[in-house]
This record gives C-alpha cells, structure tokens and sequence, in this order.
C-alpha cells in the first residue's frame, strides 16, 4: 500500500523522553479520510502508554487521541466529509463492525477489541497505529466526527476522551433535572463531569479533598462543594444522591461515597486506580445500590455529546503548549499541576 511520511511526536522506549519522530501514514483510501492535525490533547493514557506503565505498548509509541483538525483529502467512496471541513478523531480508529455491540453504536465495547487511535494493531499498514502528537492523520470516515465551529478548537480537543468518558456514564444513567448527582475529583475527567451534568439539569454536589479547590468547582457550575475528609459535610449528604460519576484514578474509599446514595443509586467508575479498591458488602446490600464502570463512548454517542456541547457552549478548560513542552507537561501532570487539560498546538510540529 502507498505510504507517506510525516513529522510525529513520539518515543522509543518506556524511559526515553518524547522526540520528534518520522512516521508512515496510509494513503487514502476510498472510505477514508485524511486530516491536517490542528490540536490535540494530552490525556493521561497518553503518559502511561508512553512509560509502558499498563505493560503492552509497542514501540515507537505516538500518543494522542483527542485530535481536531480540518479535512485535506477524502476517499472516492466517502460520503459524510468534505475538503476544508473541520473534523476530530477520539479512540478508536476501528472495530470489527459485525459484532452486536458494533452493529449497536457500542464500539467501545467491541467483541474483537476496537482498534484504538495508538499502540493497536494496524491492519492496514501491519505494525501499529500512531496517534494525534502528528501532522495528520488517515482514518476511516465511520470514525470521523463533525466538529462545530462554534466553540474554541482547542477546547473543543479534550472533548474527544474527557468529555465522552462523562458523557457516556451520565447520560446512560439518565442524568437530568430532579436528580442530585455527585461528582468526585476536579481534574480532567471531574471539571467535565461538572460541566456536562449541570448542563442536563442535574444538582451537582462536587466531593474533592482539597479546600482550595472549592471556588473553582463553583465557577465550573457546582451547586455544592464538600470536602470529602470532613465526615461532618459527608454525613449531611447520606443517602441523598440519585448517582455518582466517580473521577478519581487514585486509591480512596469507596464505601464512604456508595453510603450517600439514595435506594438504587448508582456509582460509576470513570477514574482507573491501579490497585484494587475494596468494597464493603453492606455499602451495597442495604440500599440496593450499584456499583458500576463505563469507558469512552461509541462514535454515534461521541458525535451526540459534541452536538450537546455546540448547543450548550461547553468546552474543557485547558492550557496551549508547543510540541516541545510535551515532556514538561507530563511531569506536570503527575504533580497534577494543570487546569485542567493541555492541549498541544500542532502547528509547532516542524
């Protein structure tokens, strides 16, 4: 198959920094469709892939799947992008299309693995996919979305996994008015959360251990803030919440959190501990509560979620880098030193 190389971002190996790298991009294809990279995301997937820390990846590793940019050349057979049009790429690229989570806009789930935007199998070149830390990319158009003009680019970016990984879980528990909903953790993931819940009518109780970081989950749309260290403030919450949308990728009490839902309340994880977190029987067994996970949405739902965020003017708070300031950024990140996603412009990519 015809190839081309492009100036990517990238990295060797688990201990080696990021640097610019060459890479191959397909032609395109009858249904494909090929995007100039404008802005994308750095989530902290990216960085765990980068470092080898979930095991598996393959290298060179190009992270990067939070990806907006516009349409330069399009497939014979491609009938929903046009030339100029601006479009994004989330996390996945692919998916077997035949089976029933497929043919039931669940991707995400697909029986056969979808194949996500980095370190999957790529079937059409062999190796291995590279993600948006590049000055394009080639990809299906049934796993393109449309991207409204309307709101920021950049902000628009994170959306592609922060806002989908809330979206999904809170509109598949059917988040709305009438409902009180807690929102644990303002980071990437939570001050989406926020954002995406009180725009459904929701009232939103934000937990997070720190008290400085009280007045920012009010301007972000909280109606409530409670620090989840003071069993005072906890208390006052018991059984109160309709549902949970739990942010937090670090070790913390479960228990503590599915005690304040209602009868049949649910918490849904969307953070990923590295550890197991223990769970008391009880906690579940006296309210007849859930206790849930959700991952990234299908393509239909992602493209749904960034129709809702056009409509009701939602974007991620974010931070603009250059491709350089990639490696600091990642240090960052691990001191949790953002507000609340970075988001590279690509034109430093030279």
């Amino acid at each position: 198959m015809e190839t081309k190389s492009i100036k990517a971002f990238g990295t060797e190996a688990a201990e080696a920094p990021l640097k610019t790298l060459d890479i191959k991009r397909r032609a395109v294809q009858a249904h494909d469709v090929e995007i100039e990279i404008l802005y994308c995301g750095i989530c902290h997937s990216d960085l765990h892939s980068a470092r080898n820390e979930w095991h598996g990846t393959m290298y060179p590793i190009v992270p990067g799947h939070e990806i907006v940019g516009r349409v330069v050349k399009v497939g014979d057979h491609v009938k929903n992008f046009k030339v100029g049009q601006l479009a994004g790429v989330g996390c996945m690229v692919d998916s077997c299309r035949e089976c029933d989570h497929c043919k039931n806009d669940l991707e995400q789930y697909c029986d056969e693995g979808s194949i996500l935007t980095f370190n999957s199998p790529d079937k059409h070149l062999g190796g291995h996919t590279f993600g948006g830390y590049s000055q394009s990319i080639v990809v299906d158009e049934n796993y393109v979305l449309h991207i409204s003009d309307k709101l920021d680019l950049a902000g628009v970016a994170p959306l592609l996994c922060a806002g989908i990984t809330t979206y999904s879980p809170l509109k598949h528990w059917k988040v709305g008015p009438g409902q009180k909903v807690g929102i644990v953790g303002i980071g990437g993931l939570g001050h989406m959360g926020i954002k995406l819940a009180k725009a459904m009518g929701a009232h939103v109780v934000v937990f997070t251990t720190s008290p400085s970081k009280f007045d920012a989950a009010k301007q972000l749309g909280a109606d409530e803030v409670v620090l989840s260290t003071d069993p005072e403030q906890m208390a006052k919450h018991a059984k109160s919440l309709n549902f949970i949308l739990d942010c937090v990728s670090a070790e913390h009490n479960i228990d503590s959190y599915l005690n304040l839902l209602k009868v049949d309340g649910t918490l849904t994880l969307v953070g990923a501990p590295m550890d197991p977190l223990p769970v008391t029987s009880f906690s579940l067994i006296l309210g007849r509560r859930s206790f849930a996970g959700s991952a990234i949405g299908g393509i239909a739902e992602t493209q749904e979620m960034l129709d809702f965020c056009a409509e009701h003017n939602i974007t991620a708070d974010i931070e603009i880098i250059g491709v350089n300031d990639v490696n600091n950024a990642y240090e960052r990140l691990l001191k949790g030193d953002i507000k609340y996603r970075f988001v590279i412009d690509m034109a430093s990519l030279k």
